[in-house]
């Protein structure tokens, strides 16, 4: 049984701050919120382009909110989907709607028309709240979504406030990009209208381990997109255990750099709950452009940095860089996909900061492995299991026989913060939930000092000629090239390997690159039957909006080629 085998090396590699268990609250969400006001009333709880809003008046808003959209009606355990960038308006409205008792659905604002029919379908969403720019993709839908009762829709300038709003309304008026929306005070209503006062407050009762905070539906890079159910209790209990092992930041006021999307929950979590727990100033921002991002931290001074391997490197990359003081940034979080060991050392050369490497996924709300802040952080490995949380590497055929350390296998997780299951897909979660364990799918090990390595996702592996090749050992090889800007490789058919190794190349600005070049490096590095056979130059990589690179869509691309 996998429970008798478990080795938690790990305790001992634990900074001496950090506890092995942990006495968890069993608190709503928004308990974070209201503790925030009650701490410090008067402290920025948002800066937003010149405006700031402290934390005693968001939770104002926050109720108000939740008032409205019980008047408008909003019941218990509603599904609502927040449909927006990172805006003062999706932390108000998520608040909101967890005081409302309902459960927010978030939803990526690129989504097309079939994605987000599904995700709303699927969902049971009735409520919607979105952005005007992005009304024109949902009317068309509403007569394939009879459960969706109301819209409300919000502007950029709705998170503005005098003169800011006022120019910001005649800039886009001039410019043509003033977006009409057809409210009729019935099924579409403006956001504006939440916060008006005079509803009468709620006071749901919440269960924080029956009660959903969150329907956060997977990024879809492996297949339909599902809902994974997040209780209060989940997703609380990952706040807690991100305080225990980042038990210094909090320690000073802090402001946290909001660059993540709210709408995936690696942004949620880090940028939203944890921020708000410990009472930070949260900086959001809509979008990512890297000569933005730069001016900004020049500017706001934020502390902590949590962010992607993609925008790490794009900043890197930006001729600018150097005009810029990034010194304030106390603390970068990298998550969502492997980090280059070149990226960490370039980065902290240029401004000082460590990036501390972790790892999570959705069902587990989501954050699992995180390396240490005192003590010993291995470049490459995803760090050091949560307090509470068991990690274990099993074998890939059945998964039940736990493997010692060094041993290559299946990584399989339990802990509070582990989802309750998949939204209406008891197949799917009995699938992924066996015996208490949550099979993640990803290739790992651990080593003997705890630390756990990611190894490649489990349906990336590519069999060549009966060897097992793992694509990431490739990826990062293929970084190490010095004009090569952005690269994965990926398994396609082959009539006597089963399958071949193919790299899709990025070269850097101004470069001309060789298949040949890329070969003949990757052959002084890897074994024969692991170097690429086949080289595609791109200018870009198709990737998620947290910045992890769709390998799938790259391996389906191949595959429709082949067909036809």
């Amino acid at each position: 049984m996998i429970q008798d085998a478990i080795q938690r090396l790990w305790l001992e590699s634990y900074d001496d701050e950090v506890s092995s268990s942990l006495r968890y609250e069993s608190v709503p969400l928004y308990t974070y919120l209201d503790r925030a006001a009650a701490k410090t009333p008067k402290r920025p709880a948002i800066v937003f382009n010149h405006c700031k809003t402290s934390y005693a008046r968001l939770k104002q808003m926050a109720e108000t909110v939740a008032a409205n959209f019980r008047a408008n009606g909003v019941r218990q355990g509603d599904r609502v989907a927040l449909m927006l960038p990172n805006l003062p308006q999706t932390i108000i409205t998520y608040w909101g709607l967890l005081k409302a008792g309902a459960v927010v659905v978030m939803t990526n604002p690129l989504y097309m028309e079939k994605e987000l029919s599904h995700h709303l379908a699927d969902s049971g969403t009735r409520f919607l709240v979105t952005l005007d720019r992005l009304y024109a993709k949902v009317a068309p839908l509403r007569p394939q979504l009879p459960e969706l009762r109301k819209i409300f829709v919000t502007g950029i300038e709705d998170g503005l406030r005098f003169p800011f709003k006022q120019l910001y309304t005649l800039k886009t008026r001039r410019s043509g990009e003033k977006v009409d929306i057809p409210f009729d005070d019935a099924t579409v209503l403006p956001w504006k209208s939440l916060l008006k006062a005079g509803a009468p407050p709620v006071h749901p009762h919440i269960n924080p381990h029956r009660d959903l905070a969150v329907l956060q539906y997977t990024g879809g890079t492996t297949g339909i997109s599902k809902g994974v159910m997040l209780s209060h209790a989940n997703m609380a209990a990952n706040v807690q255990q991100c305080l225990a092992m980042l038990h210094r930041i909090g320690e000073k006021q802090e402001t946290v750099l909001g660059l993540l999307p709210y709408f995936h929950i690696y942004g949620l979590t880090v940028c939203v709950n944890f921020a708000t727990s410990i009472g930070a100033t949260l900086v959001p921002f809509p979008r990512f452009a890297p000569i933005d991002v730069l001016k900004t931290i020049h500017k706001v001074r934020p502390t902590i940095f949590p962010s992607a391997p993609a925008v790490f490197q794009a900043l890197l990359q930006h001729k600018d860089i150097q005009k810029y003081d990034l010194s304030s940034i106390q603390y970068c979080i990298s998550g969502s996909a492997p980090i280059p060991r070149e990226t960490i050392n370039t980065f902290k050369e240029l401004t000082g900061a460590e990036i501390i490497e972790g790892f999570g996924l959705t069902e587990a709300s989501p954050i699992t492995h995180l390396n240490p802040l005192r003590k010993k952080r291995k470049i490459g490995s995803i760090g050091l299991p949560f307090p509470d949380t068991d990690a274990c590497i099993v074998d890939m055929e059945v998964g039940s026989l736990a493997l010692p350390p060094g041993k290559v296998g299946e990584l399989v997780i339990r802990g509070p913060q582990v989802m309750k299951g998949y939204w209406n897909r008891p197949d799917e979660t009995a699938t992924a939930l066996r015996n208490g364990w949550l099979y993640t799918g990803d290739i790992a090990y651990m080593d003997e000092e705890g630390y756990f390595f990611i190894v490649d996702r489990k349906k990336d592996m590519i069999i060549s000629g009966g060897y097992n090749i793992y694509p990431r050992e490739i990826d990062e090889v293929l970084y190490e090239h010095p004009d090569i800007k952005e690269a994965v490789t990926v398994g396609i058919s082959h009539p006597t390997r089963g399958e071949i190794v193919k790299a899709f190349v990025v070269p850097q600005d101004g470069v001309q690159l060789k298949k040949s070049d890329v070969i003949s490096f990757c052959r002084q590095k890897l074994a024969n039957y692991k170097v690429p056979k086949k080289v595609e130059f791109r200018e870009e990589l198709p990737k998620t909006m947290v910045g992890k690179v769709l390998r799938r869509a790259l391996r389906e691309e191949e595959e429709q080629k082949q067909t036809r």
